[in-house]
């Protein structure tokens, strides 16, 4: 099979991990040619460049692989073959007012093209019955896959993370990555006279007095394995939440928003929701004297692997072939 990727986003979250790994699966057993339209820095500003390179995408493909951005210019750029959108989650309730009509305008653009649309793919039964019962056929659901061998941990390196970042006298909250659209303004609120200790990680957006902690892969995970608590209160609809997953793996507790995709990850692995704000300061001192949590979020997160994964993208690429 011949195969395009039209990719946009370059920043490193959890849309990104998931492409990285659909895209290595493919390319061992069909020609994929990756068509990079992003920017390395994306600013609201780049928009208008980013459209006028979709607008200029042309070829022939037995399939092509789109996103939100891409669907929108579908009928305006010289592109043939078999269209499939990959959609994580479409909420623009975070934006600011003044982007409001701006988003709302190109959302409805994306459902309007969306009819050219051959196939669609969710990562969530959030997301998969959203668009069923908008009227779509064929839309189809790929969890996220995370290889477990990366989920192993020595006590000793977990001291040794505690002691690099000076986190070895109180237990550790992890509350997110560092943007205003995670939640993490309104926890650390809810959460700041603890006697814990408050981390974020990844780009800094907000300013919090509390450690914000550029990590590598590793670290980053280590992070997740020594917190007590996981806190992932996103303002947004979530596809899922590799960070909520990625806690469960290390075994750790988590609280989340239950927001989108989300509420299916934290109730299938018997986690926390907090629904409303005001609640989370007590949802976390539960979940600080119930550190059993933790095993039974692992039991639930470790099925999502990543050849069940590879197995499903590449299946349904064989589907695809076949009614081609």
């Amino acid at each position: 099979m011949e195969i395009g990727w039209i990719e946009v986003l370059k920043n490193w979250y959890g849309e990104t991990a998931y492409s990285r790994m659909a895209q290595s699966a493919l390319s061992k057993h069909h020609h994929l040619e990756i068509l990079n339209v992003g920017v390395d820095h994306f600013k609201k500003y780049d928009y208008p460049v980013i459209l006028f390179r979709l607008f200029r995408l042309r070829g022939a493909k037995d399939i092509w692989i789109r996103n939100f951005d891409s669907v929108i210019t579908l009928p305006y750029d010289y592109t043939e073959g078999q269209h499939l959108v990959l959609i994580h989650h479409i909420d623009f309730s975070t934006q600011p007012s003044s982007l409001k009509p701006l988003f709302k305008g190109l959302e409805k653009g994306f459902y309007r093209h969306l009819r050219k649309v051959d196939f669609i793919v969710t990562v969530s039964k959030y997301w998969q019955n959203h668009f069923l019962e908008r009227g779509h056929q064929k839309v189809f659901l790929i969890y996220n896959g995370f290889n477990l061998d990366l989920f192993h941990f020595e006590d000793e390196e977990v001291s040794e993370f505690k002691k690099r970042f000076h986190l070895e006298e109180k237990p550790i909250i992890y509350i997110g990555n560092c943007q205003r659209i995670k939640g993490v303004v309104e926890t650390y609120e809810q959460l700041k006279d603890l006697k814990v200790y408050l981390v974020t990680s990844g780009r800094k957006e907000v300013h919090l007095p509390i450690p914000n902690l550029n990590l590598s892969d590793r670290e980053y995970l280590l992070l997740l394995k020594s917190s007590s608590v996981v806190v992932t209160m996103s303002k947004f609809k979530e596809g899922w939440g590799r960070t909520t997953h990625e806690a469960m793996l290390c075994k750790t507790p988590v609280i989340g928003s239950g927001l989108g995709g989300m509420t299916e990850l934290l109730e299938g692995g018997g986690q926390m929701i907090c629904g409303d704000i005001r609640e989370l300061r007590e949802k976390v001192y539960f979940a600080l004297d119930h550190p059993e949590l933790g095993g039974k979020g692992y039991e639930y997160a470790k099925q999502f692997t990543i050849e069940k994964f590879e197995a499903g993208w590449l299946d349904l690429i064989e589907r695809i072939g076949e009614t081609g």
